[in-house]
C-alpha cells in the first residue's frame, strides 16, 4: 500500500525544476512531483506515485515575489490555493492578473500563457492538478528563454534542461528556438471577466456544499458526475478529471467506491481513509492513491474544520 502513499515528510522537491529557476523571482521556489511526471524539465525530479491515473499530481511551494514566468500547456491545469496569497497573472505580456487566497481553486484554460507569483509575507503552498498521463510540455514566452540563457539555463530541441555553464551541447542537438511573433499571436487571451468562471472562490464553495455522510458536505469543483450521479460543478470546464472537496470535523462517509482512478489529498486536518484491507491516516499535505473498486470509508475527528480534496479521471 506505501506505492499508493505520498507523506508530504518523504517527498523530494525540484530546486530547479525549470529553465527559469535561477532567475530572480523564480529561484526561491520548490516543485513536487507526486503523481505522475507533471511538466517539471528537471529530469533529476523525484516523483512518489509512478502509476498513471489519467492525470498528474504536484505541488510548488514560493518564498514571497517568487513563482513562473509565463508558460503555456497542452493540457488542463487546475490550482488549489493551500497557504499564502497568489497573483495570477495572464496574456503574452502577464496584462491581467487576479489575486487568490487559501481555499480558492482556478481552472486554466489551455493554450493561453499564465504565470502565478507568491505576493503574500510568508512562504505560500499550492497543489497542481494536470491532465493526461502525459501532460505534455511547456512552451515559454521568448522573453522567458532569453533571460534564463544569460544565468546558464536553456533547453535542447528535445525540450530537455541544459546548465550551459557545465555542460555542452550534446551531439546532435541545439538549443530550442524561441516561438515566433506569429506563434504567439495564435495563442488564446482573456479577460478577467472571461475566466472568472474557471476561478472558484473559497465562499463560492461554501454557498455550494452537500451533506454526503454523518456531519460531512461536499463540494463539486470540476465534473459532472460523482459515485455515478450526475452533479452540477461550480466550474464548468472540461478538465479530463473531477475535483471535489469535503468537509467536516467529527464525521464519517461509508460505503464509497469509485471505478476509475482516484487520489485523496489532505487540506486541512489528519483523514482516515479505510479500504477493503487496510487503514490509511491522511495529514496535512499528504496524498493516497484508492485502489479502483474498493469499498472506502472515510473518518475524520478534528476540533477544527478539516479538507480533504478528491481528484478522479472521468
Amino acid at each position: 500500500m506505501n506505492i499508493r502513499l505520498a507523506k508530504f515528510e518523504d517527498l523530494t522537491p525540484s530546486t530547479l525544476p525549470f529553465v527559469e529557476g535561477k532567475l530572480k523571482g523564480h529561484k526561491e521556489r520548490k516543485n513536487y512531483s507526486i503523481l505522475g511526471p507533471g511538466v517539471a524539465e528537471d529530469a533529476n525530479q523525484s516523483i512518489k506515485i509512478l502509476e498513471p491515473h489519467g492525470f498528474n499530481l504536484g505541488a510548488v511551494s514560493a518564498k514571497p515575489l517568487n513563482g513562473s514566468g509565463l508558460h503555456s500547456h497542452l493540457t488542463a491545469e487546475v490550482f488549489i490555493i493551500y497557504s499564502g496569497k497568489w497573483r495570477f497573472y495572464w496574456g503574452s505580456k502577464g496584462e491581467d492578473e487576479t489575486i487568490l487566497n487559501p481555499g480558492d481553486i482556478i481552472s486554466m484554460p489551455t493554450n493561453m500563457f499564465r504565470a502565478f507569483e507568491n505576493v503574500g509575507d510568508e512562504e505560500g503552498f499550492i497543489f497542481v492538478v494536470l491532465g493526461g498521463d502525459d501532460p505534455g510540455i511547456v512552451t515559454w514566452i521568448p522573453e522567458v528563454l532569453k533571460k534564463a540563457k544569460q544565468t546558464g539555463m536553456a533547453l535542447l530541441d528535445d525540450n530537455s534542461l541544459i546548465d550551459l555553464n557545465s555542460q555542452e551541447i550534446p551531439n546532435g542537438r541545439k538549443l530550442l528556438d524561441p516561438i515566433s511573433k506569429d506563434e504567439i499571436i495564435k495563442f488564446d487571451n482573456y479577460k478577467l471577466e472571461q475566466l472568472q468562471k474557471n476561478i472558484c472562490e473559497s465562499s463560492k464553495r461554501l454557498e455550494n456544499e452537500n451533506n454526503i455522510g454523518n456531519n460531512v458536505k461536499i463540494s463539486h469543483i470540476l465534473g459532472n458526475n460523482f459515485q455515478n450521479k450526475s452533479i452540477t460543478p461550480i466550474i464548468k470546464h472540461d478538465t479530463g478529471f473531477s475535483l471535489s472537496t469535503f468537509k467536516s470535523t467529527i464525521g464519517t462517509v461509508e460505503n464509497l467506491k469509485f471505478d476509475k482512478p482516484t487520489i485523496f489529498f489532505s487540506q486541512k486536518g489528519k483523514w482516515n481513509i479505510e479500504t477493503d484491507n487496510s487503514s490509511i491516516e491522511l495529514d496535512y499535505k499528504d496524498t493516497f492513491s484508492v485502489p479502483v473498486g474498493s469499498n472506502i470509508s472515510i473518518k475524520i475527528d478534528e476540533k477544527n474544520e478539516s479538507l480533504l480534496n478528491c481528484v478522479s479521471q472521468i
